[in-house]
């Protein structure tokens, strides 16, 4: 077996990415607001997707931006999933799929 990371050669700081998110839902970006640092914390998150690429011919087919609207859309058009996971419901799925 082989382990291969998937990413979309768009790496962005926890910040960029927390900007295109309130300007995605609409938000201004007033609402951020800035906290002391935890010890050990990560500024970012990059992904070295050279491997897939090079072995499978992996690319990524999204922009970032549209990736970003295309999933806030979703969590718009799905809200009824997301009011399950923030009243647990949705744990009664996996408890009726895959017993306790």
């Amino acid at each position: 077996g082989e382990v291969y990371n998937i990413g979309g050669r768009c790496e962005r700081t926890n910040l960029d990415l927390t900007y295109a998110l309130l300007d995605a839902v609409g938000k201004p970006r007033s609402m951020i607001r800035h906290v002391v640092d935890r010890p050990g914390h990560d500024r970012r998150y990059a992904i070295d997707c050279a491997k897939i690429e090079r072995e499978l011919g992996w690319r990524p087919e999204v922009a970032f931006e549209d990736g970003l609207r295309e999933t806030v859309q979703w969590y718009r058009d799905n809200m009824q999933w997301t009011n399950n996971v923030r009243s647990g419901e949705y744990l009664k799925y996996y408890e009726r799929q895959y017993g306790k």
